[in-house]
């Protein structure tokens, strides 16, 4: 085994250049069921063959008792990914992320400056199995599934990259910070533009419209990624 730290192995904008490693679908022992084997990048060819390999992924214990490993959905070639915590109930029932009450709100949001996840969005979440009672998830299981998190990044290259909630803003950035702190500021990663945004469930717990209030708040911030949007699509 390497005796590199798997942060070092997992680098995706490095100056060397990974070679992809053919992971037949059906040859589901090739995948690294060790949280302590990195997933280099390049592994994956397209997020179909991905999507394969994290049903039957084991990396932590979130896949003893998940119905549906959620990998995604939306425009593979979106410019804009978002990142959520986690699957609840709903999203591991049908295996898709953001198909409760959240996710409706969050396709509200998107249509009110004219974004569709069928053309502009692309969703996961920083682990791909519900952790039980909807916890957040451990340091340990966002390490594990991180592989999988930058390879979609990778496959789908996009633009800007919304973080959803405190836990996605540190699994991507290391920012420990409030997200009410942070929330609606331009974070330069990786050559990529990051905005940390309220997760949807938190404005279906605080619905006032009213002038500062959370939902207020969101307003401005998907204006700004409308606005950063047509000015990098230029």
């Amino acid at each position: 085994m390497s005796s590199e730290s798997p942060e070092s192995q997992l680098s995706l904008f490095g100056e060397t250049t990974a070679i992809p490693v053919e992971l037949p679908a059906n040859n589901f022992e090739l995948i690294p069921t060790s949280s302590n084997i990195p997933i280099p990048p390049g592994t994956y060819s397209s997020l179909s063959q991905l999507a394969t390999h994290c049903q039957v992924c084991h990396r932590c214990e979130l896949g003893n008792t998940r119905i549906n490993a959620v990998v995604g959905r939306g425009s593979e070639q979106a410019p804009i990914l978002i990142i959520g915590e986690g699957p609840g109930q709903n999203e591991d029932e049908q295996g898709l992320p953001f198909v409760g009450r959240s996710g409706q709100l969050l396709e509200k949001i998107l249509a009110a400056v004219k974004l569709t996840i069928e053309r502009d969005i692309y969703i996961c979440n920083v682990v791909r199995c519900r952790p039980p009672d909807n916890r957040v998830p451990t340091p340990a299981e966002v390490a594990a599934c991180k592989p999988y998190l930058l390879e979609q990044i990778r496959l789908v290259n996009p633009k800007i990259i919304l973080l959803t909630g405190a836990t996605a803003v540190r699994a991507i950035t290391g920012k420990k910070d409030g997200i009410t702190k942070i929330r609606g500021t331009w974070i330069e990663w990786e050559g990529r533009w990051c905005m940390p945004i309220f997760h949807p469930a938190y404005l279906l717990r605080n619905p006032s419209p009213d002038v500062g209030k959370p939902k207020w708040l969101m307003w401005q911030d998907i204006q700004a990624i409308r606005a950063k949007l047509d000015e990098v699509s230029l």
